[in-house]
């Protein structure tokens, strides 16, 4: 066996090691996730949003909360941002990302901390990723305010699984007390308790409707500027 073949062998090798993998990554051409349930995963869905996110983040610093194996994070470095931070609460996904940004030769820093714990990064980022985390969360509106409190400082990028109607109800500054109807209207706000299980996930909380997750968004002090997917926010604070 020739020395390539060797380090591919190698590298297939600690590849397996690390398995399971929920983020589809190319590492010196080799996948990791080749028979995702999802298919080519996150792969796919990056290619539906990622012309807003910028092009150039030549002195940006980001922050991708939840990130997993670092699928984000390493497309952020791989435009130019100065400074990368990933955090994620599973140290084995955290193992993956580490893996995978040093056989890539992309310097990204990964911290085992939950989106609670945002304040102990110290620090502000120009763009911060909160992808695929919301509906996972018992407390999905004090993230958003930890996010907007502690370190968004301009952008934010943000996805959440949806359900329920797509419509969005025009609704007043304010109701009396005696109001009851806007509450059975399909349009209304609404986050869907999930109190044991939704696709065999004992994490799925929260799954916000199309409203919900706009005026959560915005109660948190972020202005929506882009929805280039049904499920995908850019956000700006305000």
């Amino acid at each position: 066996m020739d020395a390539r073949k060797a380090e591919k062998r190698s590298l297939e090798q600690r590849i397996a090691e690390l398995g399971p993998w929920f983020h589809n990554l190319r590492i010196q051409g080799l996948q990791t996730a080749p028979d995702h349930f999802l298919g080519d995963y996150p792969a796919f869905k990056w290619k539906g949003f990622q012309h807003v996110v910028p092009q150039d983040l030549t002195g940006k610093t980001v922050l991708d909360i939840g990130c997993n194996a670092g699928f984000y994070a390493m497309e952020m470095k791989r435009r130019g941002a100065e400074h990368v931070v990933g955090i994620d609460s599973d140290p084995h996904y955290l193992a993956q990302a580490r893996f995978a940004a040093r056989e890539e030769g992309l310097e990204i820093e990964f911290r085992e901390l939950g989106v609670y714990d945002v304040a102990q990064l110290g620090q502000r980022f120009d763009l911060v990723l909160f992808m695929g985390v919301f509906y996972h969360l018992r407390h999905p509106l004090l993230a958003l305010d930890l996010i907007r409190e502690h370190v968004a400082d301009d952008l934010l990028l943000f996805q959440s699984m949806q359900r329920g109607s797509r419509d969005l109800a025009k609704l007043e500054e304010d109701y009396p007390f005696s109001e009851w109807e806007i509450f059975n209207r399909a349009d209304m706000p609404q986050l869907f308790f999930i109190e044991h299980r939704y696709a065999g996930d004992p994490t799925n909380w929260f799954i916000p409707n199309r409203a919900a997750v706009e005026a959560l968004l915005r109660s948190a002090g972020f202005a929506i500027e882009a929805q280039p997917e049904p499920e995908v926010y850019l956000c700006r604070c305000r």
